[in-house]
């Protein structure tokens, strides 16, 4: 990888780029990182069987559904970024986010006058409309080569034969113990009698497995209409929710222009539009760091730039919404002229107390998601988030369906004057309205250039675009590929006015130094984040793909 002067950003929201991304090379072998092995092998299973980059997307997508009930489901929805093969790279972005039920409005989780947060995350009423059956699909009949039933069928056989414990299953499970209790479906598929399940034992998931047929034969209509919409909305609405088959039948997803933006030196970022502000506190931060002297900085310095430019990209979140409801000023927070200007604002020696900048509002945001990446022979490529919101979603699986729900409502801002448990800040762009889509963190990315191709993603929630941001880093600093997704993380989200960092970010005396910069620190007692990323390196046809050691994925590359 060469080194990569970043001068200036020169951004610009291009829907394809016509600019000097040749794409006639092909890496000649695929490469995968995902959360899951079984996920990997579900990916590797599918391309050997002719499939491309989307086919395996379909596949890896339902077999972390299967072997993460953590993390993603059928329950819930995510985000893909596409690249396409051929005389020019063609990138697409798939919005599979989740929407508010027909009958939800701004009072839905308000009783006596007060939010009640417990409802927005527990439970039938706290679950929003999916959305990635509709994404695997879609996937399948516009871009794959084989039929669904095909790439379906790895996940279709992990639920039914089984699929073992892991250390990230139990202690998630852990997590929301109390909250799969009260759900005695959801108790009896993902506990052992009320208590967390012995590790290696077999997770077996029947219904599912019916349920994911359903779906390879009809196709869409296999979920969101017949059999399984009847299951669905009848656990809902017996539990109290306000689901009905209207909402399901008219769920779309909705291919959305990335966020698009050229570096001086013909690399391209591409990442995720809204409904993300992931995409965009991404390039933001780049349009920032590259203004100042990040690379020859040492530790505290290079962090203290890196902070002050995250503070300002999260503040600007408070702007963002649903797209199909309000106009997202995106050109003109990428606007060099604005950046700029966010970047004066920054002392070199000194934190910039958060109290200083405008208050916003209130956005909620769950903490756990998955990602993976998959590159194909060909060139076609695709990273993807997907979540479920909190682990296990709302705790909530309505009878017969096997689908664990997610409680994806309570990423809208219920009340936007008050809090919530990840302290991120929003506004009322992103109340709750009827068949509205959340606003995420979620930031599937690429970099391209003529010479190499990047894709990075990682769960997380609101630090979701400060791990991308750091692992982008790490590959512009001309660091090996592991080195992507390991890195040591901190983050700062705006408010609270704190910078969050895994237990050996800093050394004591790095501590101290920041702190007297004016910062605040808080350790956190766990590591974070599940990066997956790949690397294509066009000049020598070098392919390669790794995943954080954190989690329990892992990365492969076929042979040529």
């Amino acid at each position: 990888m060469k080194t990569m002067n970043l001068q200036r950003l020169l951004p610009a929201l291009l829907l394809f780029a016509a600019a000097c991304l040749s794409a006639a090379e092909q890496p000649g072998r695929a490469a995968i990182a995902s959360a899951h092995p079984a996920a990997t092998v579900a990916g590797e299973e599918t391309l050997a069987l002719g499939g491309n980059a989307f086919d395996a997307a379909v596949a890896i997508s339902a077999a972390l559904a299967v072997a993460e009930p953590y993390s993603s489901g059928l329950g819930g929805g995510g985000f893909y970024l596409l690249r396409k093969a051929g005389d020019k790279p063609d990138y697409r972005f798939i919005d599979a986010r989740e929407r508010a039920p027909m009958a939800a409005n701004i009072d839905l989780y308000r009783r006596d006058g007060k939010v009640q947060p417990e409802l927005s995350l527990n439970g039938a009423l706290a679950a929003a409309i999916p959305g990635l059956p509709a994404a695997l699909v879609h996937l399948a009949e516009k871009y794959g080569r084989l039929p669904l039933r095909d790439s379906l069928a790895p996940a279709i056989r992990l639920a039914r034969d089984g699929v073992s414990y892991d250390r990230v299953y139990l202690e998630r499970a852990g997590w929301r113990l109390a909250a799969m209790r009260d759900d005695p479906e959801t108790a009896r598929i993902f506990l052992d009698r009320g208590n967390l399940p012995p590790q290696l034992g077999l997770l077996r998931q029947p219904d599912l497995a019916l349920t994911l047929e359903r779906l390879a034969r009809d196709g869409k209509a296999g979920f969101y209409s017949g059999e399984t919409a009847q299951l669905l909305v009848n656990g809902v609405r017996n539990a109290g929710g306000i689901w009905t088959l209207g909402d399901l039948a008219n769920y779309k997803i909705v291919e959305r222009q990335p966020i698009h933006v050229i570096l001086n030196d013909g690399r391209h970022l591409i990442s995720a539009p809204p409904p993300s502000a992931g995409g965009i506190a991404i390039a933001q931060s780049l349009g920032m760091l590259q203004q100042l002297p990040w690379r020859e900085a040492d530790p505290v310095q290079r962090t203290h730039f890196v902070v002050e430019a995250l503070r300002r990209a999260y503040h600007d979140r408070s702007l963002l919404g649903d797209p199909d409801f309000i106009k997202n000023p995106v050109r003109e927070l990428l606007d060099p002229a604005y950046l700029h200007t966010l970047t004066q604002s920054i002392d070199p020696q000194r934190a910039t107390p958060s109290s200083s900048l405008p208050p916003a509002g209130k956005l909620h945001e769950g903490n756990h998601t998955t990602h993976f990446s998959v590159l194909d022979a060909e060139g076609n490529a695709v990273a993807a988030t997907l979540s479920i919101n909190l682990p296990f979603g709302a705790a909530f699986t309505p009878k017969g369906s096997g689908v664990l729900l997610n409680d994806e409502m309570d990423d809208f801002a219920a009340d936007v004057q008050g809090s919530n448990a990840y302290g991120l800040t929003g506004s009322s762009a992103n109340a709750i309205a009827a068949g509205k889509r959340p606003l995420s963190s979620m930031s599937p990315t690429f970099i391209e250039s003529p010479g190499e191709f990047a894709s990075f993603g990682t769960p997380g929630g609101s630090r979701i675009p400060s791990m991308v941001l750091l692992s982008v880093l790490q590959y512009l600093d001309d660091q090996p590929i592991e080195r992507w997704p390991s890195v040591a993380r901190y983050h700062h989200q705006y408010l609270p006015d704190v910078i969050e960092h895994e237990p050996s970010t800093f050394s004591p005396a790095q501590i101290s130094a920041l702190q007297a910069r004016g910062y605040q620190l808080k350790a956190l007692t766990r590591q974070y984040g599940n990066q997956q990323v790949l690397y294509w390196n066009k000049t020598d046809h070098r392919v390669e793909a790794a995943s954080d050691p954190r989690g329990v994925g892992t990365s492969a590359v076929g042979s040529k």
